[in-house]
């Protein structure tokens, strides 16, 4: 018996020796653990937030700025749009009066070119200067230039009507074509000053839910659901400017001239 009494001290000794090798192991483990997560740390934590709770604040400003800046421009083209097309309008109205008032005075002239024919069919020179002056008197005083190259062009031409020159009713109403193609112009200007600023606002919307999401934090007891908000929040912060970066901003925008510097 007494034999086998130091065959078992020495296990145990040899138990104890590998329970002792073994727990430097686990506690070196533990704390590579812990400076990998040492990182993130409360203080760290709250520092990252007001950093991006600044910057978030400042690009939001920006963004509803250039936002307003557009509805302001666009509120301009609208109404310079509708006052183009008033005058596009009245301008119509008055081409449309002359191209009438030059049709009647073709009819009359028409006329006068019959009798003029007549005139020399019978040799009756007398008639036929007077006639000559006639016509000539009332298209001085009758006649719109636009006319006047219609004749020219429908002698020169052998036809039977100043009004067969080609695009002759379309030069009528040049003027007012170009007014309501400005009109139209400027009016899209105003649309397009529209979407840019709807864009804007939509990033003022998305920046107000990261300062929404870095406000509330603080809220969580917990580390790990803190970092993990903070970040939804930076993803948000970072989308929202690279998408504000695409938005063009207003035509000639310049903000020194907001300082009187030029």
């Amino acid at each position: 018996m007494s034999g086998k009494q130091p065959i078992a001290e020495v296990s145990e000794t040899s138990d104890a020796a590998k329970a002792e090798d073994t727990q430097p192991q686990k506690a070196s483990d533990d704390s590579s653990k812990t400076q990998k997560m040492s990182f993130w740390t409360p203080k760290r934590l709250e520092m990252i937030v007001a950093i991006l709770l600044g910057i978030a604040t400042l690009l939001s400003a920006w963004a509803s700025w250039i936002g307003s800046l557009h509805s302001g421009i666009q509120a301009i083209h609208f109404t310079e749009s509708n006052n183009v097309a008033a005058r596009g309008t009245a301008e119509y109205n008055a081409c449309l009066q002359m191209y009438l008032s030059d049709s009647m005075a073709w009819m009359i002239i028409k006329d006068s070119y019959d009798a003029l024919a007549q005139a020399k069919k019978k040799g009756d020179q007398i008639e036929y200067d007077q006639l000559k002056v006639k016509i000539d008197i009332f298209k001085e005083q009758n006649l719109s230039p636009l006319l006047h190259e219609g004749l020219e062009w429908m002698e020169q031409n052998g036809k039977s009507s100043p009004f067969e020159m080609p695009g002759i009713t379309d030069k009528y109403f040049a003027t007012a074509q170009d007014s309501m193609n400005q009109s139209q112009e400027l009016m899209r200007e105003g649309q397009r000053d529209n979407t840019k600023g709807d864009a804007f606002n939509l990033v003022s919307v998305i920046y107000s839910l990261v300062l929404f999401l870095l406000g509330i934090v603080g809220i969580f007891k917990e580390l790990p659901n803190r970092v993990i908000i903070m970040l939804i929040a930076a993803f948000g912060l970072v989308f929202a400017t690279i998408y504000m970066c695409t938005i063009p901003l207003p035509t000639g925008f310049n903000p020194l001239n907001f300082f009187a510097i030029k």
